[in-house]
């Protein structure tokens, strides 16, 4: 097979420092580590072997570059010795690090008997042990912690510092692991690129001075860019750059200036970008955390435990009193935590249950030590079952976590000076506010009292008017009286949807709003307030407000603030015989669209209880004053059913026809991931000014997304734009970029979706879009329902939620059942024509 002249230029550049020059060790030469001072160095003395001091009376033998150790003998922590240590380059040819004191051997090169006559550190820092014919022994060849550039890492090799280990794989992956079983961090190799190869004897370099490390292999044409240093090699000084695993379990490039100081370095690229996400970084029982300066921080859970190692974190917690020495359990709840877990971790249990079920199953499972729920929409609950727990606390975590400990449970208080200095400020800030606040309110109440004075037909306000309640931002509760006056008996109608139809309206203070009649309501009042709480609690910049409510005997009304322009499918959706009210140009639309992301976004990752909507479509899209996207009927859902929330997420969701996810079809559980496929069919339409169910010879007499995909693979992008745009002028970037988000939105399986989050950024510009891959022609459903659901640990969901799925479906009654089957015999229409 010939190589490539690419592959043969890296091959000379990783086998290039075996021919740099070096300065000759004898056989017989020592270094004391009492001395040193004493080192074998390069020729041109840029790295030396000699010992180095890390600590009091901790040792290393070392090759040092900049007072950077690169290599240690024995590694770390396996070759730290104290000062009575030495190396021997014995005459037999072997390099041993011994106790000069007792002889005992605390490493070995295992190279004698093999005619080594010569040792040599060269210009690259790879200290070499030859014989006659050649290299017999290498430190690049046994590396401890460092790639340097020119070596040639393997597929044979590991890199080790402490419990953490780094590996190549075959499949060309690099891998982090802690104590050589859990996978905290993964790259993905060829399946990140274009290449459709197999792999022969893939192997990992580092370009000098550019910093860019390689995948190299001889069936790929060129080296594969696995991280690249954030400067881009771009640097005036004369550095050299280096791999290094570091004892806190992150991989890292550095970059070091010759004769710079001592340990000088800068960080140019980092395999794990948030700390806190390295498994056991803080030991077992370990909670990290950040403090002010972005820096991690490593604490207990709770008072319930304390410091192994007050004088370092790090080595983690131990329980106050032993788990099976107490005669009563309980859950400690910490609030926006997380306890790592990672595949393929076997001991964790994933199910699919709520915050409270989550912790009880916990608590009732003896071999649980503690649990996460993930308000993440997915509704996934999972156990740990191992004694080594890793926790992860900090304010953007939605997720609640639980720890076993012996009654009572004693949460940590704020003691740290810091703590109290942020209390102090918070107090300052507060009080602030408040005053702000009150003078706003006082100036309120005059005006309210000048317009009370001047117009006396207000005296009959109605109690749910008055200013108290508006002040309280709780929703306000009106009678059905007083909504049947503000709508005149219910006359002016807006529009009908899955929950019922919307009226509009007028309320006593000339308040415009939208009066939506709710059907299918079966909840008690007590549990239809607290949602409709809920619901008014949720305040963003895109989301419909809630005004107020009207729970009274079997009348369920929901009062919104009123939007102008009312839905998007009106302006979307036009025919010849009714034709729209005015043609939403391309950069409407993209707001629009950037918008809805933005809305469903906080729904899902920024409530502290996440919403799923369910039913994401045009009709449930309105437009305010300026256009701007704000999205209605979110948490409707939520008041259908009774019958548990898992009963209610999993099968009273109410879709419509052309924007159910295929896992609704398939009887799974429905998480997040189904807005996701609704809005990216709502994307599309946006795009496209076309429905996405219905077919015409326009689109081949194919669906939508499908015809769709056709036309992009084509690069007939203008093709599958609203012919109506083109009479406009068109951001084509934009029209790109959202095109290929439409398509990663509705991908069959909900864990090849992006979340809301990652659409945002990807709308946004701020994340590249990877080439969205196809998906079925076929209707989606058969092929769906034997794939498994993937949750966001990419994990599969425990065998018992399909069980408790079954048991809940033949509990549905006949008019349900009715429901589910012509909802899947509209969408399988939808899909086969």
């Amino acid at each position: 097979m010939k190589i490539p002249y690419m592959q043969m230029f890296c091959l000379i550049f990783i086998f290039f420092p075996t021919v740099i020059s070096a300065a000759d060790v004898s056989p017989g030469s020592t270094l004391y580590a009492s001395n040193p001072q004493n080192s074998w160095d390069s020729t041109n003395g840029t790295f030396s072997l000699s010992f180095i001091q890390e600590s009091e009376n901790v040792y290393f033998a070392a090759i040092i570059y900049n007072g950077i150790p690169v290599w240690k003998a024995g590694g770390d922590p396996g070759g730290a010795v104290n000062s009575s240590a030495a190396l021997r380059f014995l005459p037999d040819g072997n390099l041993q690090l011994v106790y000069t004191s007792t002889g005992f051997q605390v490493w070995q090169s295992n190279t004698a008997g093999r005619g080594v006559s010569m040792g040599a550190l060269d210009d690259s820092g790879n200290f070499i042990l030859r014989n006659r014919s050649g290299p017999v022994w290498t430190t690049f060849d046994n590396p401890t912690d460092t790639i340097l550039p020119g070596q040639n890492f393997t597929v044979n090799q590991v890199l080790r510092s402490g419990l953490y280990s780094f590996r190549l794989s075959m499949s060309g992956n690099m891998t982090l692991r802690w104590n050589d079983t859990i996978e905290y961090y993964s790259s993905s190799g060829l399946n990140g690129s274009s290449v459709n190869s197999s792999l022969t004897s893939p192997s990992l370099g580092l370009q000098q001075p550019v910093g860019i490390f390689s995948l190299f292999d001889p069936t790929l044409s060129s080296p594969l860019i696995m991280a690249r240093s954030n400067d881009y090699g771009e640097v005036t000084d004369d550095s050299i750059r280096f791999v290094k695993l570091d004892n806190d379990g992150n991989l890292r490039t550095y970059s070091s200036a010759r004769n710079s100081g001592s340990g000088n370095r800068i960080v140019r690229w980092t395999a794990v970008s948030d700390q806190c996400l390295v498994f056991g970084y803080c030991g077992n029982m370990g909670i990290c955390s950040y403090d002010d300066d972005f820096s991690p921080v490593c604490g207990c859970p709770s008072e319930n435990f304390d410091l192994i190692d007050p004088k370092d974190p790090r080595k983690g917690c131990e329980r106050t009193v032993n788990i099976s020495n107490c005669s009563a359990r309980e859950m400690l709840s910490l609030n926006r935590s997380t306890l790592l877990t990672y595949p393929p971790e076997t001991s964790s249990q994933f199910y699919t249950a709520s915050i409270t079920a989550c912790r009880s199953l916990c608590l009732s499972n003896n071999l649980c030590m503690g649990s996460t729920s993930l308000a993440d929409g997915t509704g996934v609950c999972y156990l740990k079952l191992s004694q080594f727990i890793s926790g992860y606390q900090s304010p953007t975590l939605t997720s609640t976590s639980y720890v076993k400990v012996c009654e009572p449970a004693m949460p940590n208080p704020p003691h740290s000076s810091r703590e109290v200095h942020k209390n102090y400020d918070a107090l300052k800030i507060s009080v602030i506010v408040l005053g702000c606040c009150l003078i706003l309110v006082i100036l309120a109440c005059l005006v309210w009292v000048f317009f009370y004075s001047r117009k006396p037909k207000f005296e009959g306000l109605p109690t749910w008017d008055s200013l108290s309640e508006y002040a309280s931002a709780l929703p306000v509760h009106f009678s059905y009286k007083e909504l049947q006056q503000a709508t005149k008996g219910f006359k002016d109608k807006l529009g009908e949807g899955g929950f019922g139809a919307v009226y509009q309206g007028v309320l006593t203070n000339k308040t415009l709003a939208a009066v939506k009649q709710l059907e299918g309501i079966e909840q008690g009042e007590k549990q239809f307030r607290m949602e409709v709480v809920t619901i008014s609690s949720t305040h963003h910049l895109n989301l419909v407000r809630l005004l107020g409510f009207c729970s009274e005997g079997r009348h369920r009304l929901l009062v919104y603030e009123f939007m102008k322009n009312g839905s998007l499918d009106k302006f979307l959706f036009t025919s010849d015989e009714q034709p729209s009210k005015e043609v939403l140009n391309w950069g409407y639309r993209y707001n629009i669209a950037l918008g809805t992301a933005k809305g469903i976004t906080y729904l899902h990752e920024e409530c502290r209880d996440c919403i799923v909507h369910s039913d994401i479509k045009p009709e449930n899209i309105l437009l305010d004053d300026n256009y701007n996207a704000r999205i209605s009927d979110f948490g409707l859902a939520r008041l259908i059913n009774t019958n548990g929330p898992r009963h209610r997420s999993i099968m009273s969701v109410r879709g419509t026809r052309g924007y159910l996810p295929p896992e609704w079809l398939a009887n799974l559980p429905i998480t997040s991931k189904a807005d996701v496929y609704s809005y990216g069919m709502v994307l599309l339409e946006i795009i496209s000014g076309r429905r996405n169910f219905d077919v015409s010879s326009e689109t081949n007499h194919r669906r939508l997304s499908l015809w769709a995909y056709e036309e992009y693979e084509k690069g007939n992008i203008e093709a599958i734009l609203d012919k109506r745009l083109l009479r406009h002028e068109v951001d084509t970037e934009q029209v790109i970029r959202a095109i290929r988000v439409s398509f990663w939105c509705i991908q069959e399986q909900p864990s090849h979706r992006p979340t809301m989050g990652k659409v945002v950024q990807m709308l946004e510009g701020i994340s590249e879009i990877p080439t969205p891959p196809p998906f079925a022609a076929t209707n989606p459903t058969a092929q769906f329902q034997v794939l498994p659901m993937v949750s966001s640990f990419q994990t599969v969901l425990n065998s018992s939620v399909t069980s408790s799925q079954t048991a809940e479906n033949s509990s549905l009654t006949s008019e349900q059942k009715s429901e589910r089957e012509t909802s899947i015999l509209l969408q399988e229409e939808a899909s086969t024509t």
